[in-house]
């Protein structure tokens, strides 16, 4: 195989085809390093191990899958210590290259492989907390379809991964040959931003150029048809589709166009719309979807953010890559639609499901085979639970609507939801009450804590704990008090009790 270097010259590229000493390392443009670990595997005794200092990629990477999944379901991993360089062992190696200490065999070994992550010296593998051992079962469980090692910074976060990813199936898993999805979603992106950016329009090029004229707070017609707003990462944040606009600063010749928050008083508003700095043509659009609103989530993110997974519903428009869509990967009704959206956005957003996230998310893009190889609660059990009076699915779509619904633009999903009077007209939008949504969240998460299998109370204030922008935030604004948390608990008992409707006072 071959391809063109763009200079008239070729660079060969082999593949596995042209190598058959190397049938699972060997695929791509190679690391030199996979070969020689690959070839130790051959070359060792059936009994025998290797052991190698190579970089952690033979863990991690895409490329390695389906040699490390080999190793580490089948039990032939015995050791898999990953260190993160910070010029202490390689001082002339940038700080934070990864390299690990692999122990392998070529047949299954006795007992589980120890692990440890994110060491910074060997002395550290003899803290019990971060080194701690992980089964063939774990591996295969935690990240089935790409085969990769997950990277769990301490033993507590390992077992309680674990425990989660036992208690519920991955969104989609794609390690048989049939592949099984729990949610009947698609993942989707619009528009890119730099190759499509040609059908693009400002404001002032929709008025001087396009002659189009505004019909509603963000929507515009011309000649040609009508243009629709263009979201951006930026624009959303958790149940939040109206978080920041833009406002254009003609002094910044770089960025002229700048990010401007929503205030809580435009956020009482239900008729407030953000500014967008680009619109796009509606004939542009998917026109295989037809429903009124989907999930979008922000595409960059990290683990050191106060949230890893940051999603919301939002209105059937334009969206640009920065924000990775779910859409209906079947043809549904807007009921059924509706319902899957509600549930799943609660999923997503829920506490419990951020921190298993967090323990697989390595870089700063939240792919989408990293979000299908994460555990979701299946349908059948929201209607399966039941708190006194109420299932799960009932007070989750209670609580999400209140969540969602707090502006007109997005009265289709209040509509498909059923929040409607005896004529069919849509009721009025909820008020947006930033102490309420907080009490509605921690209910939302003691919820999903019961639908996982996590009711553990010193489980439950770990897990809040690995979200320390959000604890070091609420302790400034309440005293002290980790409010989220402590609500949470509170609902825990609540709901145990038989009476999620209870109006807790903390």
């Amino acid at each position: 195989m071959t391809k063109s270097t763009g200079k008239g010259k070729l660079n060969q590229t082999l593949t596995r085809a042209t190598r058959p000493d190397y049938p699972l390392l060997s695929g791509g443009d190679v690391n030199l390093y996979s070969l020689f670990v690959e070839r130790a595997m051959t070359v060792v005794q059936e009994a025998g191990f290797i052991g190698l200092i190579v970089p952690s990629g033979i863990a991690s990477d895409k490329t390695a899958a389906k040699f490390f999944q080999g190793v580490a379901t089948e039990g032939r991993l015995k050791a898999l210590y990953d260190f993160e360089n910070k010029k202490v062992f390689f001082p002339h190696v940038h700080a934070s290259f990864k390299f690990c200490a692999f122990v392998a065999s070529p047949s299954p070994t006795d007992g589980e492989a120890r692990c440890a992550f994110y060491l910074h010296n060997v002395a550290e593998l003899g803290d019990p907390n971060r080194c701690f051992e992980l089964s063939a079962e774990d591996f295969a469980r935690v990240n089935p379809n790409t085969g990769t090692a997950p990277v769990f910074i301490s033993r507590r976060n390992a077992e309680l991964t674990t425990r989660v990813y036992g208690n519920a199936p991955v969104l989609v898993d794609r390690s048989a040959s049939e592949v099984v999805s729990q949610w009947p979603v698609k993942y989707a992106t619009m528009f890119h931003m730099a190759n499509d950016s040609y059908l693009f329009r400002t404001r002032e090029e929709l008025e001087e150029a396009e002659g189009a004229y505004l019909v509603g707070a963000n929507e515009w017609e011309s000649k040609d048809g009508k243009w629709l707003p263009l979201f951006q990462g930026r624009s959303v944040e958790s149940y939040d589709h109206r978080f920041a606009g833009v406002d254009f600063n003609p002094e910044n010749i770089r960025r002229g166009y700048v990010s401007v928050g929503t205030s809580e008083e435009q956020h009482t508003d239900p008729n407030f719309q953000i500014k967008f700095q680009y619109f796009i043509p509606e004939a542009e659009l998917p026109s295989e979807v037809n429903q009124d609103f989907l999930i979008a989530y922000r595409r960059s993110t990290a683990t050191t953010n106060s949230r890893t997974m940051v999603s919301a519903i939002c209105p059937w428009t334009g969206y640009g890559d920065s924000l990775f869509l779910l859409l209906p990967s079947t043809a549904t009704s807007k009921q059924e639609w509706g319902n899957t959206v509600s549930l799943l956005q609660a999923n997503l957003m829920s506490i419990p499901f951020d921190f298993a996230a967090r323990n697989k998310l390595q870089g700063q893009n939240f792919s989408w085979y990293i979000l299908e190889q994460l555990p979701v609660i299946p349908p059948a059990r929201y209607e399966d639970m039941h708190f006194g009076p109420k299932t799960a699915a009932e007070i989750v779509r209670e609580a999400v609507l209140e969540l969602t619904y707090t502006a007109h633009d997005i009265a289709p999903f209040a509509r498909d939801m059923g929040y409607v009077d005896e004529a069919g007209i849509v009721k009025p939008p909820f008020t947006w009450d930033k102490e309420r949504r907080l009490v509605q969240r921690a209910k939302l998460d003691a919820v999903f804590f019961h639908l996982y299998g996590i009711t553990d109370r010193d489980d439950i204030r770990y897990i809040y704990s690995t979200f320390p922008i959000v604890e070091r935030e609420e302790k400034a604004a309440y005293g002290g008090k980790y409010r989220s948390c402590e609500l949470c608990l509170a609902y825990m008992n609540a709901l145990a009790a038989g009476n999620p409707d209870a109006e807790i006072k903390l």
